[in-house]
This record gives C-alpha cells, sequence and structure tokens, in this order.
C-alpha cells in the first residue's frame, strides 16, 4: 500500500486525477472503476479540463460505479446516475451506454447484482478503481461486518452513513437505506486502486486502514491485501498515523526515482 500525504484537498485532487490522466494516456480503452460522493469532485472537474484540453479521450473507456441508493431511478437527482451525469459523464466525450451504474430500480435486484458482476468481467475487469472511504471505514457501501471478499449486493446501510448523507436529502424526502453495491471483493479485483480522503473526519478512518489490523470492522483494511494501492489524504486526514513523517519520505524518494527513471 502507497500512501501519499499532500498539503490539502486541492492537491489530492490533483494527485489523483494525474494518476487517471495518465491511465487513459497509456490505455485509451481503459475499465475506470469510479465512485461518487463530495470527495471525487475536484478530480472529476480535473479530468473534464484534461478532456476539453485533448490531453485525453474518453471515446473508448468503459466505466462502472462502485453503488447505487436502492429504489431510486437513475433521473431521481439524490440518485448516483444522476450524480456521474452531472459531474463527470455530461461532459465528456464518452458513450454513455458504455457507463454502468448498479441499477437502483431493479426489479429483481439481487439478479442485478450477479448481472452488474458479469458486465464487468465481460469488460475484461475494472483497470482502476477510485474510492472514497467513510468516517466508519466503509468503501463503496460496503459498511463495517461486510465480507472481505464479498462480490456486488444489496446491502443495508448503516445509521452513521445514513446521517453522513443526510444533508444531500430535502427535509421530509425519503432517503433509502439500502443500495447496490460493489462487494469488497470486487474492488480487490481492480489492477489498481486510488483512495482519496480528505480533512480530519477521516483521520480515525485512515489510522485504521493504514495501521490497524485486517478486519471487517474496517472494510478499507482490505487494501492492505491489495499489491497495487494508493492512498492519496491530506494533512488532515493522515493527521494521526503514526509514521506520516516516514511515509511523506518514502513518497519522496519514489519521486525522485521516477525523475532519473523518465531522464
Amino acid at each position: 500500500m502507497q500512501i501519499v500525504i499532500l498539503k490539502n484537498s486541492a492537491e489530492v485532487a490533483e494527485y489523483g486525477a494525474n494518476i487517471f490522466i495518465k491511465q487513459l494516456q497509456s490505455k485509451a480503452d481503459s475499465v475506470l472503476g469510479l465512485a461518487t460522493g463530495s470527495t471525487p469532485v475536484s478530480l472529476y472537474q480535473s479530468l473534464i479540463r484534461a478532456n476539453k484540453e485533448q490531453l485525453i479521450s474518453f471515446k473508448g473507456v468503459t466505466s462502472f460505479n462502485l453503488d447505487e441508493y436502492l429504489g431510486l431511478k437513475g433521473s431521481h437527482p439524490q440518485s448516483y446516475r444522476y450524480f456521474m451525469n452531472q459531474q463527470l459523464f455530461d461532459h465528456l466525450d464518452i458513450d454513455k451506454a458504455q457507463t454502468h451504474v448498479p441499477p437502483g430500480d431493479a426489479e429483481n435486484p439481487i439478479q442485478a447484482c450477479v448481472g452488474y458482476e458479469e458486465q464487468i468481467e465481460a469488460a475484461g475487469g475494472i483497470d482502476i478503481q477510485l474510492l472514497g472511504i467513510g468516517r466508519n471505514g466503509h468503501i463503496g457501501f460496503n459498511e463495517p461486518s461486510s465480507g472481505l471478499m464479498s462480490r456486488t449486493r444489496v446491502k443495508t446501510l448503516t445509521k452513521a452513513t445514513i446521517d453522513d448523507n443526510a444533508r444531500f436529502f430535502s427535509e421530509g424526502e425519503y432517503q433509502p437505506h439500502l443500495s447496490i453495491t460493489m462487494g469488497i471483493g470486487t474492488i480487490l479485483d481492480a489492477r489498481k486502486v486510488v483512495l482519496l480522503a480528505t480533512g480530519e473526519k477521516k483521520a480515525d478512518a485512515i489510522l485504521a486502514t493504514v495501521e490497524g489490523a485486517l478486519t471487517a470492522a474496517c472494510p478499507a483494511s482490505a487494501l492492505q491485501l491489495h499489491k497495487n494501492a494508493v492512498l492519496v489524504i491530506d494533512e488532515a486526514a493522515a493527521s494521526k498515523l503514526s509514521d506520516r513523517d516516514f511515509y511523506k519520505h518514502i513518497e519522496a524518494e519514489n519521486q525522485k526515482l521516477l525523475a532519473r527513471l523518465a531522464k
């Protein structure tokens, strides 16, 4: 697990965006795993700019989103399909037929989960998966107690997650308590994983992910098993890491090595 500690959220977004830009420059038909929430928005804005400046193209890209609220149609303003269209897809040269979000309005959600796994497999697997992290360590909607090898499935949201997401819903508006989410095992199948985290509220979750035990109590700790996982975090999110100065030193040495190899 590579730990990259940067000064602030703007630097985190820029660093993360550059990882995705390099991915698309090296493989134009990449399969991207994408995430929703406030953390990825700045990264998506950087990708939109890079696309408009013709540094990258999304014409050959296929994407799969991590999760969706169960019970919401894609046209609902609080659905993750709507979010992705508004924040990213509507602004790219991407074929929307190649953008996949779990169907929140599926008549048979269980079968829809099986179908989503089959779609990912048919696409050749995910090349690079973007993640955020919840205060309780959840990735996607894999809440604490999720199986570390779980696959796409219907998941009940915890009160903490419901409370955190309540700000996106109007008072009295229906807020789903169920979701469809990629499983932790599905996430670990991605060839590369990039997790972004910013702010002091994520510090406990980052500590548990990086220095804690591998446990279902912190779903993100499963990234300790991944051979190509990168955690890009700001100083606030890294504030409780005991070895943060060491991580900064290692990243600086990595950058020096990459610069030498590029010559």
